[in-house]
């Protein structure tokens, strides 16, 4: 900061946060605490930020100031010394060239023969791979959805399939400008080709950000990510080639910058055991980020084929150019070999065609479905469209060549298209245009009613196999993991829903309908958005009950503590999602006994709660909390607390509930509705409740075939009777753990029935009902 400033600047070591006061200067100065961030504020803002940290309960320490003189000058104030003391251009100065003596070394693997392969054989230890197969097991755990901006996320389709090519974020609330983020890496390939991996790299990140809708491919820029064991033989000259191969020529070929990155070169690691030495080295890595502004979000293409177009077909558009090679390919590694000679990006004008043919072809309408080809090779990229629309395939490998086996599975560049036979001329016409691409796009695919997956060259049947069995090869490795990790039984539950072919995947089903355009309502009621420290679901939130006419005020805790804010003044109350406190004290535990433990926050909140012209709604730790103020709110006394998940894993999915007949203000002309909505939670689950048809309950899990569950994962946290909304006895105090205000918007939804057309999700329902009650 100092250095872009321009400046120098003194620093008080002791100043800096330290639980252990016998910490040396030089490992106080040189650690590498995380979470800790460094800002430069000017001295006649200090007052306002410390005021803005305490409103915040966030630690802050000032460390020192900046001078004119660009010196930097560190003082130990234990020791009453200064500890550095060095002009700022002898620390920034210009390093002197390294130069480094170093050797290339001849990258030869063993042929890899392909006859003896059984295709099924083959392709059960393909879609079982590690780095191919079902990652749902890492996905379901990370909340994906926080903040309510998320327009694409990994999982697609009715049955919430993990292959989506790229993630993508709206700008905004109500805009439909976003940004996209895709990964590019392949490793395996630079042990016999190092440059080779890298130029795949970036070739597999642009194929998989080129299923978002982006003006220009010289709208995408590059992160790189470098990892290389620096000094091991081979590897310097490994990384040298590539640099240039990807930096130097690849990129602006295309006319892409990567203006950011970082670089790991330790990646080898060495030990005894007794006298013997061993050692582990990893292969030259680079991982690709691609970033990029997307023009409208509602147009990003996914894997799942559409199967209520009439007939259609997928098309391959080949980047390989006929090559298919298999060195460092998945099939390669599943018998024990690298093969000798691996894919390439041979044609940088090809990618540049490939990227701007979608786009044209997204924004006129032609493309139904879009997946690219990387690990697994094709037969991957299909089996995974199948996968998320439940689909059978008619597959024909007959133009692609002699070799079936490489045909099916070698992972050169290039992606499948899904389209309407009644435009395959159209869009054939189109790519014709391209002239690098003329010759190198071929029909491969019919997708049918039905679980068959049948592939064949021309009239000869390579495999005929059903698409739940190849579903159990691609999923075995999530079920293991899940097994292992969380409660087995759920991961036995998730697997049979898996493979499940009988599952009608989510669905709608509503008893109301939004209105085109809201009613405009001159009065903007006063809605306090509450937080505490770690609540994180605020500004989603703020924006629904914006949507639906209130005036939306961020009031955090301390606010109400220091009598700064007044309840009194406000029409209701909402709080919301997050992790506050940490959860230490069990979920909404901690922010509960803020209010409980102050005479004050517990007189106001009993005030507001009894007042029968006020409402409150409780989401998720905002859920959690409100149950244990239960005592506090008239006609609750009958709440249940929220325990750790079944699964003992938080639990981030898109699942169906239904809502059911209750007082509840918020629900209250949407009985019946059944929609997905969205849950992020670790403790939902109720253990006991007096009945499942009790009134207080107005919300509860269904499966995919609306039938009340408790089966995981369609009831997430196992609560009894599949329970997650209750409300109080006269409807004013709703609590549920989904989380209506993620999916107010359509474009927030990873899947809604296409039937619903409207720009606004089903559950702005509830927030509207909200305003309706105090019209």
């Amino acid at each position: 900061i100092l250095h872009d400033s321009a400046r120098g600047g003194r620093i008080e070591l002791r100043a800096i946060p330290s639980a252990d006061p016998s910490m040396s200067p030089l490992a106080i100065w040189c650690n590498e605490a995380q979470e800790r961030y460094v800002l430069a504020i000017e001295a006649d803002h200090i007052d306002q930020f410390n005021a803005i940290c305490a409103r915040e309960r966030c630690p802050l320490a000032l460390i020192g100031e900046a001078t004119t003189e660009q010196r930097l000058v560190v003082h130990d104030s234990l020791h009453q010394r200064d500890v550095i003391d060095l002009p700022m251009d002898v620390i920034f100065g210009k390093p002197p060239k390294m130069f480094r003596e170093v050797h290339a070394i001849a990258r030869n693997g063993r042929p890899f023969d392909t006859g003896p392969l059984n295709v099924a054989e083959a392709l059960h230890r393909v879609l079982s791979f590690p780095s191919v197969a079902d990652k749902r097991f890492l996905i379901t755990i990370g909340d994906r959805n926080v903040g309510g901006l998320t327009a694409r996320d990994q999982m697609v389709g009715p049955w919430q399939t993990p292959v989506a090519d790229c993630a993508v974020t709206a700008s905004g609330f109500g805009v439909y400008t976003g940004e996209a983020m895709a990964l590019g890496e392949r490793s395996p390939v630079a042990l016999l080709d190092a440059a080779a991996s890298g130029r795949l790299a970036v070739g597999e990140a642009l194929t998989n950000i080129a299923s978002a809708r982006i003006m220009h491919l010289s709208d995408v820029v590059l992160s790189a990510n470098w990892m290389a064991a620096a000094g091991h033989p081979g590897e310097d000259a490994d990384l040298f080639a590539t640099v240039r191969a990807v930096a130097m020529d690849l990129c602006p070929a295309l006319g892409i910058a990567i203006p950011v990155g970082k670089d790991s070169m330790s990646m080898k690691t060495q030990w005894h055991q007794g006298e013997v030495e061993h050692a582990i080295t990893a292969p030259l890595s680079l991982i690709v980020s691609a970033f990029a502004p997307v023009v409208d979000v509602r147009r990003t293409l996914t894997p799942e084929l559409k199967l209520d177009c009439g007939e259609t077909c997928l098309l391959l558009i080949d980047l390989g150019r006929g090559a298919q090679r298999l060195g460092g390919s998945i099939l390669a590694q599943c018998y024990g070999s690298l093969g000798t000679v691996p894919p390439d990006l041979d044609s940088a004008e090809m990618v540049r065609e490939l990227f701007n043919a979608i786009q044209i072809l997204n924004e006129t309408g032609y493309l139904l479905a879009y997946h690219d080809r990387s690990d697994g090779g094709l037969i991957t990229t299909l089996c995974e469209m199948a996968f998320a629309a439940r689909s059978g395939l008619d597959i024909d490998i007959a133009l692609l060549g002699s070799d079936p086996i490489a045909a099916l599975f070698c992972e050169e560049l290039g992606a499948v298209i899904q389209v309407r036979n009644a435009d395959l001329d159209a869009v054939q016409t189109h790519l014709a245009q391209s002239a690098h691409l003329v010759g190198y796009y071929h029909v491969v695919a019919h997708p049918k009613s039905g679980d068959r997956i049948d592939i064949h060259n021309g009239t000869q049947p390579i495999l005929h196999t059903d698409l739940g069995t190849l579903l159990q090869s691609w999923s075995l490795n999530t079920f293991h993991m899940q097994s292992a990790r969380d409660n087995p039984r759920c991961a036995e539950q998730e697997f049979a829903a898996i493979t499940d072919l009988t599952d009608p995947g989510l669905h709608l089903r509503t008893r109301f309908a939004l209105p085109r355009s809201a009613a405009v309502m001159s009065a903007r009621p006063r809605i306090a958005v509450l937080r505490d420290q770690g609540v994180n679901g605020h500004v989603e939130m703020a924006a629904a009950f914006d949507r639906a006419g209130f005036e939306a005020i961020d009031v955090h805790m301390s606010d109400l503590l220091e009598r700064s804010f007044t309840l009194e003044t406000f029409n209701g109350l909402v709080a919301c999602g997050g992790f506050s406190y940490g959860d230490v004290l069990g979920a909404g535990g901690g922010w509960a006994k803020s209010i409980l433990f102050n005479g004050h926050a517990r007189d106001t909140f009993a005030e507001f709660f009894h007042s029968t012209r006020r409402f409150a709604l409780g989401v998720c730790n905002g859920c959690q909390m409100l149950a244990h103020l239960r005592q506090l709110i008239p006609g609750a006394e009958n709440w249940p607390r929220f325990e750790r998940n079944t699964s003992e894993q938080f639990e981030a999915r898109l699942v169906m509930v239904e809502v059911l007949e209750s007082p509840s203000i918020l629900m209250r002309d949407m009985i019946g509705t059944r929609a997905p909505i969205v849950v992020a939670h670790g403790e939902g689950r109720v253990t006991s409740h007096t009945t499942a048809q009790a009134p207080e309950i107005c919300l509860r899990y269904i499966d995919n075939h609306g039938v009340p569950t408790e089966g995981y994962p369609y009831n997430p946290n196992g609560s009894s009777g599949g329970i997650t909304g209750l409300t109080n006895d006269d409807g004013r105090v709703t609590i549920m753990m989904p989380h209506p205000e993620r999916v107010f918007l359509r474009s927030q939804y990873s899947w809604i029935d296409p039937s619903w057309t409207s720009d606004e999700g089903p559950w702005m329902q509830l927030f509207r009902n909200a305003r309706a009650w105090l019209a």
